[in-house]
């Protein structure tokens, strides 16, 4: 008889995400919010940069420039409008067009790529040190239980404070570690990508930019 209700008993069953959450926000205190807050807008900012960071070779500042030194129209991306403007601009300069046309131009370039690396920066530095303010917060409890000889309390007693003080530190290296990696990534990724917009811009200034040809000047929307 006992062996058929221990079968008969239902599982557990398992607790809604908004539950987690709940439960992750109880036990973390006042600075998990922020914390999740922080996650989803870190993430929400990679995200973007994965997006906006081109990758596809046709893309990329050299295949632009091919592109336009073959007379054709240049592909549409972000260095299509700035190198394609430089190159009108070679050519009614003529022989010597001046060096400073690639920075005034190019400029818009070079400031997208750059677009959301410091809020990730920041971040992925602002994490582990609300982490650390939790911990503080959690051991200032702990401390106030211990003095008061209360294993529980309102506040949580002593193992609600190490509770919080161990959960928002793991929470601040969980949402930082991922972030610096990946932001590290892209920040490569985009160095990479200013270096060939600058050599594109060189090999602009030093070519003869022919005239675009009727089929790609129709092709130009």
């Amino acid at each position: 008889m006992w062996e058929s209700t221990a079968q008969a008993a239902p599982a557990p069953a398992a607790p809604a995400p908004w539950e987690a959450v709940a439960g992750l926000v109880d036990a973390g205190g006042a600075i998990m919010p922020w914390l999740l807050l922080c996650t989803l807008v870190l993430w929400t900012a990679l995200g973007w940069r994965l997006l906006r960071l081109p990758r596809r070779p046709a893309q990329r500042p050299a295949a632009v420039v091919g592109a336009l030194l073959r007379g054709e129209p240049g592909p549409a991306g972000p260095f299509g409008p700035g190198l394609a403007a430089l190159a009108a601009a070679v050519r009614s300069a003529g022989a010597r067009p001046p060096a400073s046309l690639a920075p005034a131009l190019l400029g818009p370039a070079h400031r997208q790529l750059r677009q959301g690396r410091m809020l990730v920066r920041s971040l992925v530095a602002i994490a582990p040190l609300a982490g650390l303010l939790g911990t503080v917060s959690g051991m200032i409890e702990t401390f106030r239980s211990l003095a008061e000889m209360a294993l529980f309390t309102q506040g949580g007693g002593i193992a609600g404070g190490i509770g919080e003080a161990l959960l928002t530190t793991q929470m601040g290296l969980a949402i930082s570690v991922p972030g610096l990696v990946l932001g590290r990534l892209l920040d490569r990724h985009e160095d990479r990508l200013h270096g060939e917009l600058d050599t594109a811009a060189e090999r602009l200034l030093r070519s003869p930019v022919p005239a675009a040809t009727p089929a790609a000047m129709g092709a130009t929307p």
